[in-house]
């Protein structure tokens, strides 16, 4: 079975409605986490602790997709 790692990051953004960064450099990372249960407690806590500033948002990541999406071959590479 894979391990499914997920990164909980965040920080203030721009605009509340949308997902760019205020400051990438001052991106908050929490953490890696084993499991989605544990990444989620991770938000969660997180996500209270900065409720009062409505530009900060955090998010979960789940690395597996990421590296999963890179491995996998784009649709022009197999029109060789």
């Amino acid at each position: 079975m894979a391990q499914r790692l997920h990164l909980v990051f965040g920080g203030e953004l721009v605009d509340p409605s949308s997902n760019v960064f205020r400051n990438v450099d001052d991106i908050h990372i929490v953490g890696i986490f084993p499991t989605y249960e544990a990444a989620y407690d991770a938000w969660k806590a997180e996500a209270h602790r900065t409720v009062d500033n409505a530009h900060t948002r955090y998010f979960i990541a789940d690395l597996g997709k990421l590296r999963d999406a890179q491995a996998a071959p784009s649709a022009t590479e197999n029109q060789g």
